[in-house]
């Protein structure tokens, strides 16, 4: 299953570090932000068998596997997927698409050029298109066709489903230029991501009406402007042929037609195997299948995996002693069992000699996978519990682990809003901090997690100013009790004093005694136990944790009430602890000229005035001087107010998500040792998304988001504030951990409106210190991407970053480029 199709939104707006030491908080410099350079970094190149054109031979057709029919080849649809982008890929234009750095680059087969030509009083983008380039109906590509798709898109007339249209809103007018060649765009507000427009970019045949754009556009494209055009759609056969297209000015494809194929993940060895696919995104389990198969092509020595290949000869020589026993019935069940692994064995070995006509190309996939954590209600509202999660995970162990094996190089993510080898990456890690045991259960202490705290009654009060309400009220009951009853005599009054300070003391002697007894238990229990984690009690006891109110916060409403995000307030300490670590996420990219210095402090203004409002911001950390408890794997989880702290661990149970849930054990081992439980829930691939993550239904997810060379457009919607609906529910868009900051919000806005791209640059830095901060979101690694094709072909594989040039792609050998594609015996 594929983690980075996260449902979008009905609308597309597109798309901190604490040390405590010897009782002093202390905020260091953060590694790698001293610098006003941009930070270094290198992305894994792509592995795609390159050749020249002249190397790959014309004709033969190449099979190629999606996940599942296209649902519709609108690309602008909120049900468009992988496969209609592969899809859309070959057969519309593209105007900036990714290079392999994962930059946008100008696309000369359908542009001279595209650049800023105005930017006072209006933004004007003026686009040069290249003169042959036409529809597959002859018509020249033009203005009409811009435009089109702006009012389709702008979000203006709701006649248009679409599930996109960042961008297009920001759009005033468009125009022909000097001539038909030329298009004219004005902004009505400034966009830095012009360049993310008008791609892919439809006819205005499909985009002029409603009609033609919500329905037409879903399974035919008859006027096409790509390298090939669509010949057919076939759902019985869960096929999409393309052909090479007689109207391409550009280099002439080398494919005679491509067919995408719908073949499920489970299917896919057998499909590789029986040669009727010869590109396929594949697990890593596929591949160390086709690893050994080219190892044991070149040995020429028996199997030694497979059916059967564990069976000692002792097992052997029983089964063969049994098959032909006197025990007739025995006999025949061996026989049978013998016959079904012989037969086993032989389409196993059938298999790894069809699988070494395969290769595997791998790079690191432009998606990244994270650890989401929902801070809608429950423990996890509390940004201390979520930034104690974050400080337990040792992300270099989690990236090894899926990584290492694979060959790929195993460094975890360090940005939510670039990947590495992208410009504008920088690890901005440091803002929340490094995996570390004691500050995490400092942090959790200071939350009010503590052990025996399950044990403990929940506490009937309430907190802040409520509290102080109805202390005052309770004192005025008390002065006009006192006034109604001046009568009353004196001596009766001290009695009553004397009275209650004796009750007080013998309270006071019984609470010492009760402590006393808790640590002579807690000794005990150390002794009997030791500091081991214990598998037995981070089972013991396991629930779904219920919403609790936590100092500070709003009281929890039922489930059928208002479902709003309450804001906490952190201790006096915290909240100064957290105005300082909001001052260093927002100095984390400070560059050193007067001007953006300029810029930059009116964006720390506003974050001072955000930092000082009640219930402090994302970035709190534990109050000076706060012990970290004892380690929680000797009582197992913390509790508050006669509750568990448990987290439900929400994964997908698909057979393509075996490692996710390698992830997902990992991390509930790492969150035992400060004390926190997990409940891990395996629910079905098709229902993850759906029915748990935009939902949230869940404490803790991991999901993928893909990789955008536009993170002030695509980013905005994943990390905004949620805002309560009319109906009390949360409008999250796309940012399913429901947690996000105004702040985060207005460094978005203003970077989309930034036409300097440096200075576009560091604002997204400092949001990604802010997004770190928050903790809603732990990046962990960049997804891999296994990619198994076949050896003859040339120009695809694992693409990384960039977008397939279709018209390359094709077979090195004449005869291979000759012969049926299909092998199928």
């Amino acid at each position: 299953m594929s983690h980075v199709g996260v449902p979008r939104g009905t609308v597309r707006k597109r798309r901190s570090l604490a040390l405590l030491t010897a009782g002093v908080l202390t905020i260091p410099a953060l590694a790698g932000c001293s610098s006003d350079s941009e930070e270094t970094s290198r992305g894994v190149p792509q592995d795609i068998a390159p050749a020249a054109r002249d190397r790959v031979a014309d004709g033969s057709t190449v099979n190629w596997a999606v996940d599942a029919m296209p649902t519709t080849l609108n690309a602008f649809q909120a049900d468009a997927d992988s496969a209609t982008t592969k899809i859309t890929g070959a057969l519309l234009p593209t105007l900036f698409p990714m290079d392999a750095a994962g930059q946008p680059k100008l696309n000369p087969d359908y542009l001279e050029s595209a650049k800023i030509i105005e930017r006072e009083p209006k933004q004007v983008v003026l686009y040069k298109l290249n003169q042959q380039a036409v529809w597959s109906d002859g018509r020249e590509i033009g203005a009409p066709d811009f435009v089109a798709q702006w009012r389709a898109l702008s979000g203006k007339d709701s006649a248009f489903w679409t599930a996109r249209n960042a961008g297009y809103e920001r759009i005033e007018k468009i125009e022909r230029g000097a001539d038909d060649l030329q298009v004219r765009v004005t902004f009505a507000k400034p966009y830095a991501d012009w360049r993310s427009l008008f791609s892919p970019l439809y006819p205005k045949e499909i985009t002029g009406s409603p009609d033609t754009f919500n329905d037409g556009a879903r399974t035919a494209l008859k006027n096409t402007a790509g390298p090939f055009q669509l010949k057919s759609v076939s759902k019985a056969k869960g096929t999409v042929t393309l052909v090479r297209s007689p109207r391409w000015w550009g280099e002439k494809a080398k494919l005679d037609s491509i067919v995408f194929r719908a073949v499920a993940p489970k299917d896919r060895t057998k499909a590789l195997a029986e040669g009727t696919v010869h590109i396929t995104d594949v697990d890593a389990t596929t591949a160390d299948r086709i690893a050994l198969a080219l190892r044991d092509g070149s040995n020429g020595q028996p199997l030694t995996h497979g059916p059967g290949a564990d069976l000692t000869p002792a097992a052997a020589l029983r089964s063969w002693a049994l098959a032909h026993g006197s025990d007739e019935e025995q006999a025949e069940i061996a026989q049978v069992a013998r016959e079904k692994n012989r037969k086993a064995v032989v389409a196993y070995g059938a298999e790894q000699k069809a699988l070494r006509g395969y290769a595997v190309r791998k790079s690191l996939e432009p998606a990244y996978t994270q650890l989401a954590l929902n801070g809608e209600s429950g423990p996890l509202a509390d940004d201390r519990v979520r930034r104690a999660v974050a400080r337990a995970l040792d992300r270099q162990e989690l990236a090894e682990t899926v990584l290492k094996p694979l060959g790929l190089p195993a460094k975890p993510l360090g940005s939510h809003l670039a990947l590495a080898g992208q410009p504008g990456y920088k690890d901005g890690s440091g803002a929340l901090g490094d995996q570390n045991t004691k500050e995490a259960q400092a942090l959790l202490a200071d939350a009010g997690w503590t052990q025996g705290g399950a044990a403990e009654k929940p506490k009937d009060t309430k907190a802040g100013s409520e509290a102080e309400k109805k202390d005052a009220e309770d004192k005025k009951k008390d002065a006009d009790k006192e006034d109604k009853e001046g009568t009353e005599s004196t001596e009766s009054t001290e009695k009553t004093e004397a009275d209650e300070k004796k009750t007080d003391k013998d309270e006071e002697q019984a609470e010492k005694k009760a402590d006393k007894t808790d640590k002579d238990e807690e000794k005990a229990d150390r002794a009997a136990v030791g500091a081991d984690d214990s598998a037995a009690s981070r089972a013991e006891g396991l629930y779904i944790v219920g919403q609790d109110n936590k100092p500070g916060a709003a009281p929890v409403q039922a489930p059928d009430a208002s479902t709003a995000t309450h804001v906490l307030a952190p201790s006096r300490a915290a909240a100064a602890q957290s105005l300082a670590l909001l001052r260093q996420a927002s100095a984390v990219s400070e560059d050193s000229t007067t001007a953006e210095a300029a810029s930059k402090a009116t964006i720390q203004d506003k974050a001072t005035a955000q930092d000082k409002q009640p219930g402090g911001a994302a970035g709190a950390y534990a109050p000076l001087g706060t012990a970290a408890p004892a380690p929680a794997s000797v009582k197992g989880p913390l509790g508050k107010d006669g509750k568990t702290l448990t987290l439900r661990f929400v994964l997908p149970s698909g057979p393509g998500s075996q490692s996710l849930r390698g992830v997902g054990d990992r991390i509930a081992a790492m969150l035992e040792k400060i004390g926190i439980g997990t409940e891990i829930t395996k629910v079905p691939d098709e229902s993850y998304f759906k029915d748990h993550i935009a939902s949230g239904d869940y404490d803790l997810a991991l999901y993928s988001w893909p990789a955008t060379a536009y993170p002030a457009t695509d980013g905005r919607p994943i990390y905004a504030k949620p805002e309560p609906a009319t109906d009390g529910s949360l409008l999250v868009e796309q940012n399913y951990t429901r947690v996000g900051t105004d702040h985060i919000d207005q460094l978005f806005d203003q970077a989309v409106a930034e036409l300097d791209e440096k200075a576009a640059r560091e604002l997204m830095k400092q949001a990604d210190a802010r997004i770190w901060a928050a903790a809603g979101s732990i990046p962990l690694f960049q997804r891999p991407q296994l990619v198994a094709v076949d050896k003859k072909l040339a120009n695809v594989g694992a693409f990384g970053f960039a977008a397939p040039r279709y018209q390359d792609i094709g077979f090195t050998d004449r005869q291979a480029a000759g012969s049926p594609a299909d092998r199928k015996k």
